[in-house]
């Protein structure tokens, strides 16, 4: 058994936890139940996330999965890689001994979500992609949660390269599968996705053969239609982790 969670909506919303968050985790490892964090966010570095964790009172543990290492795994050591994304898939890259660059021809084109985004990023990210190179993505998410509501999010970033190229990316984060590869090794073949997103986390559990817990902090504040049809559906992470070791 184990335990896939979102953070973004699950975890927190921006810099803000969300109440009971860091005591459910805690709950769940205490229950001897191994815990993975599985973030579509792919701008910050691995140990931004965890600090971040730290901050709210979770112990990383090496548990965090990022669709950047999932993107970066779809490349090879040695490809230059042009990045249309943030710090975070830039260390993916360097990681697995890729040649992250910022400008001109490339092997391949990565995009992500990236606040800086602007006309003259898409630009070069289309001309790589014309120019040959193949069009990967850290995710599609199209909207990204927040205290104040959604934000344009990776997808859509991602949609306007699509749309400047007429190409279609390959995609590495949830529900695909290079990040569910990640999950895997991992955790067993038994375990629960909990998330805010129906068409991301609950595709993603559906992927991993997975019951799938959806939570009403994020993105969706209702599971009335939702598919795939959730296993469990609860207000915030607290509550899904009280009903589940119940």
């Amino acid at each position: 058994m184990g335990y896939a969670l979102d953070l973004d909506g699950v975890v927190w919303l921006g810099d803000d936890p969300i109440p009971g968050a860091a005591a459910a985790v805690a709950r769940l490892r205490s229950a001897g139940e191994p815990v993975v964090f599985c973030t579509n966010n792919s701008n910050h570095p691995v140990a931004a996330v965890e600090a971040k964790l730290a901050d709210h009172g979770i112990a990383p543990e090496d548990g965090v999965i990022t669709s950047a290492m999932a993107a970066a795994a779809l490349v090879e050591p040695g490809e230059r890689v042009l990045v249309c994304a943030g710090p975070g898939v830039v260390e993916a890259l360097v990681g697995r001994g890729a040649d992250p660059v910022r400008d001109g021809a490339a092997d391949a084109v990565i995009v992500g979500m990236h606040l800086d985004f602007d006309y003259e990023r898409l630009r070069v990210a289309a001309n790589a992609v014309l120019g040959g190179a193949r069009l990967l993505a850290t995710n599609d998410d199209a909207t990204y949660p927040t205290p104040d509501g959604p934000i344009p999010g990776g997808g859509a970033i991602l949609a306007a390269v699509e749309r400047a190229t007429g190409a279609r990316a390959t995609v590495a984060g949830k529900p695909h599968a290079p990040m569910a590869d990640l999950v895997r090794a991992r955790l067993s073949s038994d375990g629960v996705m909990i998330g805010d997103r129906p068409e991301t986390d609950g595709a993603f559990a559906v992927a991993l053969g997975y019951r799938f817990a959806l939570v009403l902090s994020g993105v969706v504040s209702s599971g009335e239609g939702v598919e795939p049809r959730p296993d469990l559906i609860a207000a915030d992470l607290a509550t899904a982790v009280d009903r589940l070791l119940a």
